[in-house]
C-alpha cells in the first residue's frame, strides 16, 4: 500500500463529511487535503482510542517527533510520507500541524471548559488551524479568506460538539461552557445521566444559534474571488448546516441520539453545492 492509498483508505473509512468535498478536486490538491485529513484522523484516534493517558501523551509526542521529520525531508509513517509533498507544494507551516498536536492534547488535560473563551482555545487548535491549512491547500488570492477559514473550522467544531454531547459525556467530557449550563439551569449531572429537560433543550437552542452565527460570519468575509478555489469549504459547509438543521428538527435529543446524514444526501449535497458554484 503506497503512502496516499494508506491516506485515502484512512479517509474512506472514517465516513466524515469531509471525503465528499474532496472529490471535486483536482488530483494534486485532492492527494494534500487527503494527507491532511489523514494526519488529523491519525492524531485524534490517539486520544480517543488510547484509555491511558501516559501511552496517548506517548504517542503524541512521537508524533510531534515525526512532524520535525517530515518538515525535515525523513518522514517514516505513511501519512508523513504523503504530507511532505503537500507541505513542499503549498508551503504549509510546521506551527499549525503543532497546534493540532497541542488541540489533541488538550483532550487529555481538560474534559471541562469553563467558558466559551477557554472553549474557543480549543476549537482554533483542533479545527480553525485545520481550516487555515486546507485554504492554503485549496489556494486563494485575498488574505480575508483566512478569515473565512479561520471561522468556519470553529463554526464545523461547534456544529461537531453540539452532535456529540451525549457521546461525549459517556466518556467523562463536557463541551459546553459550564457557565452557560449554570446560565441555563443545567447541571453537569443533566448530562451525564441525559437528562432531556427543558433547560437542556433551550441551551441547545443557544448552541446552535452561536454555531449558525458563524457560519455566518464566514461566509461574510469569504472574498467573491477565491469563492471558486474554496467551493471544498462550501461544500462541508453546505452538508455540517443540513445536519444542525436536522437535529434541531428533531428536538436536540443529542443526549440519546447521535444525528448523521445518509451518504447519499451527502453527496446530493455536495454535488448541488459545487453546481451553485
Amino acid at each position: 500500500m503506497t503512502p496516499d492509498q494508506y491516506c485515502q483508505d484512512k479517509a474512506s473509512r472514517s465516513g466524515s463529511s469531509f471525503y465528499n468535498s474532496f472529490r471535486f478536486l483536482p488530483p494534486q490538491k485532492r492527494q494534500a487535503i487527503t494527507a491532511l485529513y489523514a494526519f488529523c484522523r491519525e492524531v485524534d484516534d490517539v486520544v480517543d482510542e488510547c484509555h491511558e493517558a501516559q501511552v496517548a501523551r506517548a504517542k503524541l509526542a512521537w508524533w510531534r517527533e515525526e512532524l520535525a521529520s517530515t518538515f525535515a525531508g525523513k518522514p517514516h509513517h505513511p501519512v508523513g510520507q504523503a504530507l511532505f509533498p503537500a507541505i513542499r507544494a503549498y508551503d504549509l507551516p510546521m506551527e499549525q500541524f503543532t497546534e493540532i498536536i497541542d488541540g489533541m492534547e488538550m483532550d487529555l488535560n481538560n474534559n471541562r471548559y469553563a467558558d466559551f473563551k477557554a472553549l474557543q482555545l480549543y476549537c482554533y487548535r483542533v479545527a480553525s488551524v485545520v481550516g487555515l491549512l486546507a485554504a492554503a491547500i485549496f489556494g486563494y488570492c485575498n488574505r480575508q479568506t483566512t478569515k473565512y477559514a479561520h471561522d468556519l473550522g470553529l463554526a464545523f467544531q461547534l456544529t461537531n460538539i453540539i452532535r456529540d454531547v451525549g457521546e461525549d459525556a459517556r466518556r467523562n467530557r463536557i463541551y459546553l461552557p459550564l457557565d452557560e449550563l449554570q446560565q441555563f439551569g443545567v447541571s453537569e449531572a443533566d448530562i451525564l445521566q441525559s437528562r432531556e429537560t427543558e433547560a437542556f433543550g433551550r441551551l441547545m437552542t443557544f448552541q446552535i444559534e452561536r454555531a449558525r452565527h458563524y457560519y455566518r460570519q464566514a461566509m461574510a468575509a469569504l472574498p467573491g474571488e477565491d469563492r471558486k478555489s474554496q467551493m471544498p469549504g462550501l461544500i462541508m459547509a453546505a452538508i455540517y448546516q443540513t445536519l444542525l438543521d436536522e437535529i434541531e428538527a428533531e428536538g436536540c435529543h443529542v443526549l440519546k441520539q447521535k444525528t448523521s446524514l445518509p451518504p447519499l444526501r451527502k453527496l446530493w449535497i455536495a454535488w448541488r453545492t459545487w453546481l451553485k458554484g
